[in-house]
């Protein structure tokens, strides 16, 4: 199948929905990301604002936040329209390298199964930056509600 921006089921119905359906989400994570997540968040860590801090530590820069990371990957799988679905949840959710200010940040986003008897759908989804590495994983589970 083939990466897209967005993806409308045709029928909305889980009979529909196919394994290896991919979609790619693409954001540049700035400096006033991160501050609003903080705020709205009300995680201020010194990891995430406090420069000075963290030029004396290992990422010698402030990183974003790792739940951030899951908000993109919120926003790609609201792309995949695949019928009424909600999101049960991010099982198995890793942080493996740093988000710094400024990293382009692609979500995809692929049907891995389909459990017609459960109505479910699963997908892995995958955090890379500009330079391909991954700096998130997870997995994604979506219960058909109609």
């Amino acid at each position: 199948m083939s990466t897209a921006e967005y993806f409308q089921s045709e029928s909305g119905r889980i009979e529909d929905v196919r394994v290896g359906t991919t979609l790619t989400f693409t954001k540049t994570v700035s400096e006033s990301d991160v501050y609003l997540f903080a705020g709205i968040t009300g995680d201020f860590s010194p990891n995430h604002i406090d420069a000075e801090y963290m030029k004396k530590g290992g990422y010698g820069e402030r990183v974003a936040h790792g739940a951030l990371l899951v908000g993109l990957m919120s926003a790609a799988s609201a792309r995949m329209r695949l019928g009424r679905t909600v999101s049960l949840g991010y099982d198995k959710v890793r942080f493996v390298a740093p988000v710094r200010f400024g990293d382009t940040i692609a979500t995809e986003y692929t049907i891995t199964s389909v459990d017609v008897g459960k109505r479910r759908a699963y997908a892995e989804v995958t955090c890379s930056n500009q330079h391909g590495e991954v700096v998130a994983a997870a997995v994604n589970v979506r219960a058909f509600v109609d």
